[in-house]
């Protein structure tokens, strides 16, 4: 027997802010024309999106590293590498 899954809508919801935060979605919704209400929910579906974007990145990586198709590297060395390669920018422009 397949249980019937409840949707939850979040028709209304209240979230608090700093003064600072609040003060710059006003003047953001005056100088574009926009409802706050709207510039709000633009900002969370977009942050949703990239926060989901990232963790199915990890989680790729994660399933990488644990059936050995990529090898971890040395925290270390990955820096001192990018620092090398920095550098030989550097040297290549002058």
């Amino acid at each position: 027997m397949t249980v019937p899954v409840s949707l939850s809508k979040l028709a209304n919801m209240e979230v608090h802010l700093r003064p600072e935060t609040e003060s710059r979605i006003q003047e953001l919704a005056a100088k574009t024309g926009r409802a706050p209400d709207d510039l709000v929910e633009d900002a969370m579906a977009g942050y949703l999106q990239e926060l989901s974007q990232v963790r199915e990145a990890l989680d790729g990586r994660y399933d990488d590293l644990k059936s050995g198709r990529a090898k971890p590297i040395d925290g270390e060395d990955a820096l001192a590498s990018l620092r090398r390669k920095s550098a030989d920018r550097r040297a290549d422009r002058s």
